[in-house]
């Protein structure tokens, strides 16, 4: 082999290229089990206490280098999990939409979702990241949330098919509005009646007729 067969260079950005993806996928496992972690250590502690990094560095089996490698402060860390649960939530809403076969039907799928966020134990893990991001009332539960934004979108497809001259702007009304109410349920630790269903159901469609 002469020394010239393989450029150095090429030898190199090999060899860093391998090491940077396996470096990448540690990073992700940190991030996901600092992620977890502190979604837990919150869920214990609720609306009592507020847990420090070093608990949620504790309940990971990380250290605080490894914490702040991916995070400059804990506000950092709970938007983080804010905008990991808006990824899981409209997965979740756009796999049970797919199932309906009508446009009414998908928009009836998504308020249910949505309002499912309110079921007790679910609204109670919401309640305690919330509280730690000392945003009482806002955040992922509520309409002034960037939640609005991506779960509204769900409802670009449907709002075109009912006839809507506007989808994306009264999909995104309906996406504040439902949020809110999200939002009061919540903080009043209440959850919606079968009827209160139907009428957010019926405020999001009527909302169509009116743009």
């Amino acid at each position: 082999m002469t020394q010239n067969a393989i450029p150095p260079t090429d030898v190199a950005s090999r060899i860093a290229g391998r090491t940077l993806a396996k470096r990448g996928a540690d990073y992700a496992d940190e991030v996901r089990r600092l992620l977890d972690a502190a979604l837990e250590v919150m869920r214990e502690c609720g609306t009592v206490s507020r847990p420090r990094v070093a608990d949620v560095v504790a309940a990971a089996g990380l250290s605080n280098e490894a914490f702040y490698r991916h995070f400059p402060s804990k506000d950092a860390l709970v938007d983080a999990i804010l905008e990991d649960g808006t990824t899981r939530l409209v997965s979740y809403l756009a796999h049970h939409m797919a199932k309906e076969t009508t446009p009414e039907g998908k928009v009836r799928r998504w308020v249910e979702g949505v309002l499912s966020q309110t079921d007790e134990e679910v609204a109670a893990t919401t309640r305690a990241v919330l509280w730690n991001s000392g945003s009482a009332g806002e955040g992922i539960a509520s309409g002034r949330h960037f939640a609005s934004a991506p779960l509204g979108a769900l409802l670009h497809e449907p709002f075109a098919a009912l006839g809507c001259p506007d989808p994306e702007l009264q999909a995104s009304l309906a996406a504040h509005a439902t949020l809110g109410k999200v939002s009061d349920y919540l903080w009043q630790q209440t959850r919606p009646t079968r009827a209160e269903v139907d009428a957010i159901t019926a405020f999001c469609l009527g909302s169509i007729a009116s743009g």
